[in-house]
């Protein structure tokens, strides 16, 4: 692997992303996977979930918040999976100002995620 990818698949590791799942997510692809984190940031940036919460559009939150888990969780971006799904469950429990607290303590961390695959791909 070129030192480039190497120190994306070492960032992403310091971050949480367990990198080992998600190649094996596709089928042990190394090059797959690398295409699908290519596609990552900019999928992710359109999806919206602050805003839709802070509008009290709690459905449009939910399905946006359960969109990112999916696509966290296929790339196995662990900490932001585990943050989207506790969103997800605290939004569908009728409970969005924990979810909201949840979500403004993770987009720290969402976005050290997105400069990073950024910065390499």
């Amino acid at each position: 692997m070129e030192s480039g990818k190497m120190s994306l698949i070492y960032e992403l590791q310091e971050l949480g992303a367990d990198i080992e799942d998600g190649i094996q997510r596709f089928i042990g692809n190394v090059s797959m996977y690398e295409r699908m984190l290519r596609k990552f940031p900019p999928a992710f940036r359109q999806v919206k979930v602050l805003e839709p919460l802070r509008a009290d559009s709690l459905e449009e939150a939910l399905i946006s918040a359960h969109t990112l888990k999916g696509m966290t969780g296929n790339l196995s971006l662990t900490p932001l999976f585990l943050a989207y799904s506790d969103i997800v469950t605290l939004l569908r429990e009728g409970s969005p100002q924990e979810a909201g607290r949840i979500l403004e303590d993770i987009l720290p961390v969402q976005e050290r995620f997105l400069s990073c695959i950024e910065k390499y791909l």
